[in-house]
């Protein structure tokens, strides 16, 4: 017959030491805020990161009812602002808004990445999505990818085009491989800088971000050929995916708050929460649709298998587009 008197007194100090060790998790994230919050953004002031981080600072401030403090961390290619979270105290005080996409390049671009993004990160929430745009420009006679695709099949070696960034490069080198294209590849400091080429015809097309282009095709300048997302943008609906037109890529940019990978889950729900209730926000949708991005909001599961997942795959892309790695 089992003593209960016994067995409750080997249960007790257990209980009561399970008990000490979850306390003080759970009285800090009762507490949480408790002091200021700091929104670290590793790209400089007046940067499109920089914009998106301080219209999101404005937003948590009201709900946290805490100062809000945009620090800036620029350098080294966000590995300064990756490391510097990663490394601060686990508390959901320190929060990085940051290109979850860039974040997972970063893991294969390092020969040696300071941050094991994938076991040292924490998604909060997603934010928001984009994806990097193929375009000619407007003068030139292509409407579809095929048709451009002919032409290049025709041009061969001889064809160009010009990328502003890693993920362009990506996108173009994707295309190729589909197609079995041999068109070369111009790497360009800024986007506007290849747009006088695009329009003389040394370039045949480009892959460029989607802040910049939008503007061009606004002002007509661009003709928007397909967007690197697996599906249509729900910003820009009347621009098809270059999967629907036959070559297969879900490629997209995506903006989310992380945070250091041991902060507590009740902090990281709390966060979640008010992230999400600012995305959702009428305001924020037109603010993120102004730039070609697409409200996301999730769960930090949803936006961590995403990091996983982009984490692997550009790996992969790396590969494919023969980019360098850093020391």
């Amino acid at each position: 017959m089992l003593d209960r008197s016994r067995s409750n007194g080997a249960i007790a100090p257990v209980m009561l030491v399970a008990a000490l060790l979850v306390a003080p998790t759970e009285a800090t994230a009762q507490r949480f805020p408790s002091q200021d919050i700091y929104l670290v953004n590793g790209n400089p002031p007046g940067s499109g990161a920089d914009v998106i981080v301080r219209f999101y600072a404005e937003k948590l401030k009201i709900l946290a009812g805490r100062t809000v403090i945009v620090s800036n961390k620029p350098g080294a290619g966000n590995i300064i602002a990756t490391e510097f979270v990663a490394r601060s105290k686990p508390d959901g005080h320190t929060i990085y808004l940051h290109t979850g996409s860039a974040m997972a390049a970063a893991m294969h671009l390092y020969k040696k990445p300071p941050v094991d993004a994938g076991r040292e990160m924490q998604v909060v929430a997603p934010i928001n999505r984009q994806a990097y745009m193929l375009v000619v420009d407007s003068s030139r006679p292509w409407k579809t990818v095929a048709e451009l695709t002919a032409h290049l099949r025709q041009k061969g070696d001889r064809a160009t085009y010009a990328i502003d960034a890693n993920s362009g490069s990506v996108m173009a080198a994707l295309y190729k491989h589909h197609e079995n294209l041999s068109a070369v590849e111009v790497s360009y400091r800024q986007a506007a800088d290849c747009l006088n080429d695009l329009a003389s015809g040394t370039l045949d097309f480009a892959s460029l971000n989607p802040q910049f282009v939008l503007a061009r095709a606004t002002e007509g300048r661009l003709r928007v050929l397909g967007v690197a997302s697996r599906m249509r943008l729900q910003s820009q609906p009347e621009f098809p995916s270059m999967a629907e037109q036959g070559v297969p890529m879900d490629l997209i940019g995506w903006f989310a708050a992380f945070v250091p990978m041991a902060t507590p889950r009740p902090i990281i729900d709390q966060l979640n929460a008010w992230f999400n209730t600012i995305t959702l926000m009428e305001d924020t949708k037109r603010f993120l649709n102004q730039s070609g991005g697409d409200q996301w909001t999730g769960t930090p599961e949803e936006g961590q298998a995403r990091l996983l997942q982009d984490i692997k795959a550009w790996g992969e892309y790396i590969r494919l587009a023969k980019i360098p790695q850093l020391g």
